[in-house]
């Protein structure tokens, strides 16, 4: 295959980025890493700073010496060190209790010299703090015209919670200022789902429920709760993965066609979607939806390990979700909608298969023909695939077998494959808040969850059991099966 080359990269407006929670995973993982590739890549200005704040104090070099190894821990490829020396050269750490009003100071102090570049606050912080980090930015006279904040999911824990904190960070910064992240929303493959539909004349005419079986929405890890199992405890796999990841995948593949690009434009869309998924209510979440935690078994590392080593022995947190959803309008009506998402799986992938009608009368004899299908991957290779039925090579005979045609971007392109979080700053640095949720798609999201909650508790709906390495609960499989269907991985 011949690659195409990728698109130059151009450098964003000076700026400061100011990264609250700073020592914390999420900026070790994946912001800093994100941060030193579009370092490498020549796309920041060499006079922004990068202004890493954390609720205790630490030395510089302590704090430098923590970046080095994030960077050749979790960076993609080799780490040069001169890249990692001009790196290190543009940070800076400071401590600031975001609860302490006397804590700011340092922070005031360090952002005293007159500038006009952009200011980005990055909240990598628990959702709790949303609106005290607001608060402590507007008393410290910190909020500057040309502001942004990122606020990183989830945006709350329910509808209630989740309006609270727009309501308090919306109290200091303006709806075009807030940035709410997603970051599957940054990946290659889910931007192309707009090329896809709309930049082709073949899919388009095809996308909708004459042509259209169902979907499936698949989003797997191998890898248990972690690190994370007070939060876990709390909130668990619908509100962790649903709320968002999910829905936002399902808005993507769903939307009408949009007047343009234009943010507001595709979001408009998105908020119509959810607002037409119907209702699921305790007269039949029993049938529409599966919860389960995962047991013992043999986890991604080889070992055997227990799920209440964990989590709370007697706690009914779900770690696996499979819900069959409806939306109620023309293009959509009759198609089932498949999501799943679980913990400690048999491995880490995501995608979204879409499945076609079978033809409608087939001219092959006893042949069995097999529907098309097109599935576009997510992870942890990102491409797209379209299976489609053709005559095996042979004289005499005239066998028809299923082939896939794919593409893999990664082949396709001869460019490094940028990560999510690179694609999500950069758009945030340059003030384009087209990949990022507006609030009114996030509480219309969270009011649909809330439903599903409700329902489970007003049924005491039983939470299933899985073995870890597995593909989850046999209940998943036969919310599938009533309707003669089947999951396409694990099925």
């Amino acid at each position: 295959m011949t690659k195409t080359r990728a698109g130059s990269l151009l450098p964003v407006d000076p700026f400061d980025l100011l990264i609250f929670g700073g020592t914390g995973d999420l900026t070790r993982r994946k912001l800093l890493p994100a941060l030193f590739h579009r370092h490498v890549d020549q796309q920041l200005p060499s006079e922004s700073r990068i202004i890493a704040i954390g609720h205790k104090p630490m030395a510089h070099a302590a704090f430098l010496a923590m970046v080095n190894d994030s960077l050749h821990l979790h960076s993609a490829g080799e780490v040069h060190p001169e890249h990692a020396e001009s790196f290190l050269a543009r940070l800076e750490y400071v401590a600031v209790d975001a609860l302490e009003a006397n804590s700011w100071t340092p922070l005031c102090e360090t952002l005293t010299l007159p500038s006009s570049r952009n200011r980005i606050a990055y909240l990598a912080t628990p959702p709790a703090l949303f609106g005290p980090i607001a608060l402590g930015l507007q008393v410290n006279g910190l909020i500057q015209p040309n502001m942004r904040i990122v606020l990183e999911k989830p945006v709350g824990e329910n509808y209630d919670s989740a309006k609270s904190i727009n309501d308090s960070v919306g109290s200091y910064f303006a709806e075009e200022q807030i940035y709410r992240i997603d970051h599957y929303l940054g990946k290659e493959t889910v931007q192309n789902l707009l090329a896809l539909r709309f930049g082709n004349a073949l899919f388009e005419p095809l996308w909708r429920r004459e042509v259209i079986d169902h979907v499936q929405i698949t989003v797997a890890e191998d890898l248990g709760v972690a690190n994370r199992i007070q939060f876990y405890n709390n909130i668990g796999a619908l509100r962790d993965m649903v709320q968002n990841h999910l829905l936002q995948l399902l808005c993507l593949i769903a939307i009408e066609p949009p007047a343009s690009l234009d943010h507001d434009a595709v979001r408009d869309e998105k908020l119509k979607v959810l607002r037409a998924l119907k209702p699921i209510t305790k007269e039949h979440v029993a049938t529409t939806t599966v919860r389960a935690q995962y047991g013992s078994g043999v986890a991604s590392q080889g070992q055997v390990e227990s799920f209440v080593d964990e989590l709370e022995a007697s706690s009914d947190v779900e770690t696996y979700v499979a819900l069959r959803v409806e939306i109620e309008n023309w293009r959509w009506s009759g198609v089932p909608f498949y999501l799943r998402t679980g913990k400690r799986l048999s491995q880490r992938h995501a995608e979204i298969a879409i499945h076609f009608k079978s033809i409608p009368h087939s001219i092959f004899g006893d042949q069995q023909t097999v529907a098309n299908k097109l599935t576009i991957l997510l992870q942890p290779d990102e491409g797209v695939e379209l299976s489609v039925m053709v005559k095996e090579p042979g004289t005499g005979t005239f066998n028809l077998s299923p082939v896939s045609l794919d593409l893999s971007f990664k082949d396709a392109f001869e460019a490094r494959y940028p990560d999510a979080y690179e694609r999500l700053i950069i758009e945030v640095l340059r003030g384009n808040p087209a990949l990022f949720m507006r609030r009114d798609e996030v509480e219309a999201a969270w009011q649909w969850v809330d439903q599903i909650r409700d329902a489970w508790q007003q049924t005491n709906q039983r939470v299933e059991t899985y073995m870890s390495g597995s593909w989850g609960p046999a209940a998943a499989a036969v919310l599938l099966a009533r309707e003669s269907r089947r999951w396409d991985i694990g099925g």
